[in-house]
């Protein structure tokens, strides 16, 4: 790797996800890739889901990133195909999840015919570790994460979902 892509792999691998700040975008695994050609630097990104109100503010924060790093022929592809998985979460990311106070989601197992099967999760709370916890909604601060309360220590908690 030459060194004008280490500066933009450097630059890219800092930005982090508008909704979990907590989070690069390279600990959710959605930049797919990048290329070099000549003084043109094409980053392929794939959202989290193809509806997500952030890809424009990530592709926004992406070319702000290159362009302080002194790289400014950017283009940003949205690649949708294959869609993103949230086993593609690294395992900082899932480490950096579960600081941040919210349930990394479990890997999804894939079976015969790239059927993909999610295990039901058994979730302990983030804060206190107790295994006594309950879904309060399917949905939390986001689409893809639910709510969740402990019924322990009574403090309610994100789970990131499979997908």
């Amino acid at each position: 790797m030459d060194a004008r892509e280490q500066a933009a792999w450097a630059a890219i691998a800092a930005v982090p996800d508008p909704e979990l700040p907590a989070l690069t975008l390279c600990d959710l695994g959605i930049v797919r890739g990048l290329r070099i050609d000549g003084d043109d630097v094409e980053v392929v990104l794939t959202p989290t889901y193809s509806g997500c109100p952030a890809t424009e503010t990530i592709e926004s924060s992406v070319h702000d990133a290159l362009a302080h790093a002194g790289i400014h022929r950017v283009t940003v592809v949205r690649q949708l195909a294959p869609a993103w998985t949230s086993d593609w979460i690294s395992a900082e990311g899932r480490r950096k999840l579960l600081a941040y106070g919210i349930v990394p989601p479990a890997a999804a197992d894939v079976g015969a015919g790239d059927v993909i099967r999610i295990r039901p999760q058994r979730l302990s709370c983030p804060r206190c570790g107790s295994a006594d916890t309950e879904r309060l909604s399917a949905f939390g601060s986001t689409a893809c994460k639910a709510l969740h309360r402990c019924l322990a220590c009574r403090e309610p908690f994100e789970h990131f979902k499979p997908i």
